[in-house]
């Protein structure tokens, strides 16, 4: 069973995000096994702190160093992706020559309420993770339109046909990793 690292791109307590992370751990969980890795002590990345990291930073590196993939779940924040997520990619990619995302297969979800759901987050973050040498699951892409009956109370995806398109993505995701190698960094 593959292991997943999993950064959620949103803090707030009832994220749709989290939601959506929730849901495809629980759709995954016969095949993949999802860490979600807490983001919100993580300080803002300062290169004059990379001789002695913080905790919370050696700690989310060490997740995804020990992950054989890493699944990012954005919202869209001004037509960009969260700065939360990107300072933790900038921390896992420090110091130079030493980033833990390098090689490491990664697939992308997303929830907004916006009528393009993740679309242009999930664009620029793609060519962050390019730049990072990550391998980048390209399809199937998921761009959900945030409504309030998506999850039901136990944040599972209330809908079969969603359901079916959210194992569908996992089920790819699962031979991504399969075909990348796993702990490729």
């Amino acid at each position: 069973m593959h292991t997943v690292a999993v950064f959620v791109g949103s803090l707030r307590k009832e994220s749709f995000n989290r939601k959506l992370a929730l849901a495809l751990a629980e759709l995954g969980k016969d095949k993949l096994h999802f860490t979600i890795v807490p983001l919100d002590d993580v300080p803002m990345y300062n290169q004059d702190l990379e001789g002695d990291l913080p905790e919370p930073v050696a700690r989310i590196k060490k997740a995804v160093a020990e992950a054989d993939g890493m699944l990012l779940v954005t919202p869209e924040y001004n037509r960009s992706i969260p700065p939360v997520l990107k300072n933790a990619l900038d921390w896992c990619s420090r110091p130079m020559g030493k980033s833990v995302l390098s090689g490491k297969p990664v697939a992308i979800a997303g929830t907004s309420p916006g009528m393009v759901g993740t679309a242009v987050a999930q664009s620029h973050l793609r060519s962050v993770l390019t730049m990072l040498a990550m391998v980048v699951m390209g399809q199937p892409e998921v761009y959900i339109v945030w409504n309030p009956g998506y999850f039901d109370a136990e944040n599972r995806v209330a809908d079969e046909k969603n359901r079916a398109f959210l194992t569908l993505f996992l089920d790819k995701f699962n031979a991504w990793i399969g075909m990348h190698g796993s702990k490729a960094s």
